[in-house]
């Protein structure tokens, strides 16, 4: 009997991975093929760049902002200490784009627990227009970016547009890996869900609204003890009956970790966040982390040649998913940390169950249920 139910629970695991695999594939394939939506007219608008630090990258990300082929916006950069070495970055592209409007607002005032939320909150008295784009400071776009995000905000019935990312790695193993996670696992998932019909989403990467949405919903400071700050905007959005738009721009993120620590850090921050919003979907996301639950269904099937058979199409089909996500310049051999990146994946997703403390920054926060966060001593 025992045997009977390891053989059930091994095809039950070998189908739901392999399953997904080739619904992520066939979904990535589909993404590439989405219209840009047409914009008619030309709003007014105000872009929001809350800053903390720079990396070497930051000028160029911010650069890619400066270089919009919109008629007329305004940017506006937040930072809350004058010695941020992002105002020597924004000082020079005030100086390179005379003609833009780009304003620098230096505050240091904390409205919660949200150090990101904050800035945002002291920034957006400078901002001049009613259609609103937030946007992390580590995302680079293209000269249309601001023509395409823009385009569904004209529907009355639309709360927010948000953009998938992909993840553009810095030089070394580790920033390859979080890149492989953002590209492999967490955009093709939400790629999924969207074709589901799920709209429960919200990403940093880019948040476009109108000024009247923000104030009917409370406004920015009904976000200030939420980390998860862009899923709350969402939330708060679709909770007075506006829709959520995933726009078909996919914008480039740059990913930074230094070493294996930082990388394990990093992607703790963002499962155990995902798991205080969304409980019940991130307790069953395990069979997303294909390979190694197709091996641990073919261990449990005993090696059967459909069990092995089952196991090859995953694997093929997290190879070709591979493929099409991976960087331009990336080298064919990388191919090789493909069951690497699996496996540390969910490892990390066991790992986020054992407490909800996370690290952002210097600092140590406690996720509660309704994804806000309150600091915690060190741990």
């Amino acid at each position: 009997m025992a045997s009977v139910w390891s053989m059930a629970c091994g095809y039950a695991l070998l189908g739901a991975a392999t399953l997904y695999g080739i619904i992520v594939w066939l979904t990535a394939i589909a993404a590439f093929r989405v219209r840009p939506a047409a914009l008619a007219g030309a709003p007014k608008v105000t872009l929001l760049k809350p800053l903390c630090g720079a990396e070497p990258e930051t000028y160029g990300c911010l650069r890619s902002f400066c270089d919009q082929a919109y008629p007329d916006y305004q940017i506006v950069f937040g930072v809350a200490d004058p010695d941020d070495p992002a105002v020597a970055v924004v000082r020079q592209l005030q100086w390179e784009y005379p003609e833009r409007e780009i304003c620098m607002v230096i505050d240091r005032r904390q409205h919660g627990s949200s150090r990101k939320v904050s800035n945002l909150i002291n920034m957006l008295p400078h901002a001049r227009h009613e259609y609103l784009i937030l946007a992390d400071s580590d995302v680079r776009v293209r000269p249309d970016y601001l023509t395409r995000v823009v385009a569904p905000l004209l529907e009355p019935a639309v709360g927010i547009v948000t953009c998938a990312y992909r993840g553009v790695a810095r030089a070394g193993i580790w920033s390859t890996l979080g890149a492989m996670f953002i590209n492999e696992w967490f955009t093709p998932s939400v790629w999924v869900a969207a074709r589901g019909g799920s709209r429960g989403f919200a990403f940093g990467a880019t948040i476009g609204l109108r000024r009247q949405v923000l104030a009917r919903i409370g406004g920015l400071d009904s976000l200030v003890n939420h980390l998860a700050d862009d899923y709350r905007l969402g939330e708060l959005t679709r909770g007075v009956g506006l829709r959520t738009v995933l726009s078909e721009v996919e914008v480039e993120v740059v990913v930074v970790e230094n070493d294996f620590r930082m990388l394990v850090l990093h992607e703790l921050r963002w499962l155990r966040t995902i798991r205080a919003v969304r409980p019940m979907s991130y307790a069953f996301c395990f069979v997303t982390f294909g390979l190694p639950v197709a091996l641990l269904g073919t261990m449990l099937c005993q090696g059967r040649p459909l069990a092995l058979s089952l196991l090859a199409i995953t694997l093929a089909a997290r190879v070709l998913l591979h493929l099409k996500r991976r960087q331009s310049h990336a080298p064919l051999g990388q191919i090789a940390l493909v069951p690497l990146r699996d496996f540390l994946s969910i490892g990390i997703w066991v790992w986020s169950f054992v407490t909800r403390r996370v690290r952002w920054r210097d600092k140590h926060y406690r996720i509660f249920r309704d994804g806000s966060a309150l600091p915690v001593a060190r741990y």
